[in-house]
């Protein structure tokens, strides 16, 4: 074609807190021609991740914040229309940041990787068989190092990553509590994700039910929340612990940063250890991940599931929907058929 018209989801103004549909516009734009070194996908799957309210904040993050009146920053799979680059060919299965929008002409090395198996949908490619089962595993495995027999706390239990850390932790021999919020997603996390306990957050209270599920303390602990829920859980490590600080799913807004109880003491008694954990530090990794992950899904022994909406015009609510608890599964967004 000589020309692609393309819908695009632009960041109108800056949150305050949690994106919100009125941050963003839909405009009609038409590519511009193809150029050496460059190929246009036809995106058929956007990604949706709480991680994208960080991404379009002005507060300090691991990454330049989303420009105004330029296009949302978003994972997204697709299939190559055109291209000027050797290594791709029209008809090759892409992934990679590609962006809320229908079509994206972006320099081939933007690529993560072709998908070249149709051992599995194409949609996991954004969720378990990608970014969320990557982080999951090398989050677990890299950092909280467990061992057969350790209990394992996740917060966001039956989110996207945690959904997946509780079944490798279960892989792995572990004791598996998950927390999360509300009656439906304690069913999910018991008896699609294998965890051996859930606590409802909402509902329950979390202190007597950390006592009780895990009564000889807890070995690692996935953070993906931040805030009280974290505080109370990590009154409960034991000695030598591990903490993966992956989310801040429950912090609102950073300006002004959220105060909570000093966690120097309990660290030092514990000889506890806390660290950070990005997924794009590890790119190295992504095809061990990979090659595991997708295995554990065929064999039955890691479930998931997904939240599908349908056409672009969903995506400028579709972040603080998560925020809302609103999805059951990886939420993703369908622009047309695979």
């Amino acid at each position: 074609m000589d020309h692609y018209e393309n819908r695009q989801v632009i960041l109108k103004k800056r949150p305050k807190n949690i994106p919100e549909a009125e941050d963003f516009k839909i405009i009609k734009t038409v590519l511009p021609k193809i150029s050496t070194g460059k190929i246009i996908i036809r995106n058929i799957f956007l990604s949706v991740e709480p991680a994208m309210k960080g991404w379009v904040s002005a507060i300090g993050n691991y990454a330049q914040p989303v420009a105004l009146n330029s296009v949302m920053k978003s994972f997204a799979t697709g299939i190559v229309v055109d291209s000027c680059h050797s290594d791709y060919q029209p008809g090759d299965l892409v992934t990679g940041l590609f962006g809320w929008q229908e079509y994206a002409l972006v320099d081939a090395g933007v690529v993560d990787r072709k998908i070249t198996t149709n051992t599995l949908p194409m949609s996991t490619s954004l969720g378990v068989a990608g970014i969320n089962g990557i982080t999951a595993y090398l989050g677990l495995l890299s950092v909280g190092q467990p061992v057969s027999g350790e209990t394992v706390v996740v917060s966001t239990a039956a989110g996207s990553v945690g959904s997946c850390v509780g079944q490798i932790a279960k892989i792995k021999g572990c004791t598996t509590v998950g927390i999360t919020g509300g009656q439906k997603k304690v069913d999910m996390c018991k008896n699609i994700y294998r965890y051996d306990q859930a606590i409802d957050y909402k509902n329950d209270n979390l202190t007597s039910s950390l006592a009780k599920y895990c009564p000889q303390g807890i070995d690692i602990y996935f953070d993906n929340t931040g805030g009280t829920i974290s505080d109370k859980v990590i009154q409960k490590l034991n000695i030598g612990a591990r903490v993966v600080l992956c989310g801040t799913a429950s912090i609102s807004s950073w300006n002004p940063p959220p105060l909570g109880p000093r966690l120097e003491r309990q660290i030092l008694i514990k000889r506890a250890r806390m660290e950070g954990f990005l997924i794009f530090d590890h790119k190295e990794r992504y095809s061990e991940a990979l090659l595991a992950l997708t295995k554990w899904v065929i064999s039955g022994e890691i479930n998931y599931r997904e939240d599908i909406l349908h056409g672009i015009e969903k995506a400028p609510s579709a972040i603080s929907a998560i925020y809302r608890g609103e999805n059951l599964g990886k939420l993703l967004i369908k622009l047309g058929e695979e």
